[in-house]
């Protein structure tokens, strides 16, 4: 990463993620909670690949995108946490401006990847339960990995200019970041050349990203209408239950999305900030597995024929 020299200031080579405060006491708690927390993120994601790959009962559109929402969900926990477990247990905070770019690209990447995937996840619903005569013919392997390539596809095009105009602004101090992680806005007003151009084509790009948020959105307006009008309530149950985990995960991760990103700052709410931060880039990967492995029935019964075949192979 090459720096400048700008005005009186002295180019910087590294940033300091303030995280969560440097109290000596509180250093292994968090290292504690937190460790745990990507622990189980891994595990429960990992299971839920492994029995879509394996479980031919689950070899379906609708498991194809949860398979690709849980690998993608891995990946992107592990751009948050190893790092600050690290500094949890070092108490070394500062992080190269490469790294930090490297981070946010691919923290951007997957947060993006996922918009487009859940969307992805709500318009198979919506054939399924709208459309169900044709869901089979539509909703086929092609469509299935095109939608899922699409969706990384456009996070890692959007990250690539963004990232590569930050990469042009020039850094000479103050160098702290009042976050656990390189976000865009904390990174942004610590540059000290003028940043209209990388503000401007984020708003722009950041409508153009809305479209995931209004097909997810219109995706179940259509999907509940079409619920109400099912005459019977053992009917209208059980289509609501093919769609109620989705439906929970997307509000979860679009409700902290908005909180933090969407509402008015203010300096009295940046800690709060911090707190969905942790949210949406934390728990909401783990969250993901337990919703759809507890609340998912025939998730449930991969599991048990997995365990069953363990205990035979034992």
């Amino acid at each position: 990463m090459e720096n400048f020299y700008k005005g009186n200031g002295t180019s910087i080579t590294t940033f300091t993620l303030l995280g969560f405060g440097n109290d000596p006491k509180l250093q292994i708690p968090f290292f504690m909670v937190f460790v745990i927390i990507y622990t189980m993120t891994v595990v429960g994601n990992i299971i839920i690949i492994t029995l879509v790959v394996s479980d031919h009962h689950l070899h379906t559109p609708m498991y194809y995108f949860l398979g690709n929402l849980s690998c993608l969900e891995t990946c992107y926990s592990s751009t948050v946490l190893p790092r600050m477990l690290t500094s949890f247990l070092t108490g070394d905070r500062t992080i190269s401006i490469g790294g930090c770019f490297t981070q946010f690209f691919w923290f951007g990447t997957l947060a993006i990847a996922e918009c487009y995937l859940l969307a992805d996840m709500s318009y198979d619903r919506y054939l399924a339960i709208c459309k169900p005569l044709h869901y089979a013919t539509l909703m086929n392997g092609e469509l299935c990995f095109l939608l899922s390539a699409g969706s990384w596809l456009c996070g890692i095009t959007v990250m690539s200019i963004v990232v590569s105009l930050m990469s042009q602004l020039y850094y000479c101090g103050p160098s702290e970041i009042d976050h656990f992680l390189c976000e865009l806005t904390p990174v942004i007003i610590l540059s000290c050349s003028d940043t209209t151009m990388v503000t401007l084509v984020v708003h722009i790009l950041s409508v153009i990203n809305a479209v995931s948020f209004f097909l997810t959105l219109s995706s179940y307006v259509y999907i509940i209408s079409t619920i109400l009008r099912i005459p019977s309530s053992t009917g209208r149950k059980k289509a609501f239950s093919t769609c109620s985990s989705h439906l929970i995960v997307v509000s979860i991760f679009y409700g902290s999305l908005i909180f933090v990103y969407v509402l008015p700052k203010k300096d009295a709410l940046w800690e709060v900030d911090k707190i969905f931060s942790v949210f949406y880039s934390v728990l909401t990967p783990l969250i993901n597995p337990l919703i759809y492995s507890l609340r998912n029935k025939e998730v449930k019964e991969a599991l048990r024929r997995a365990i069953k075949k363990c205990k035979v192979l034992e």
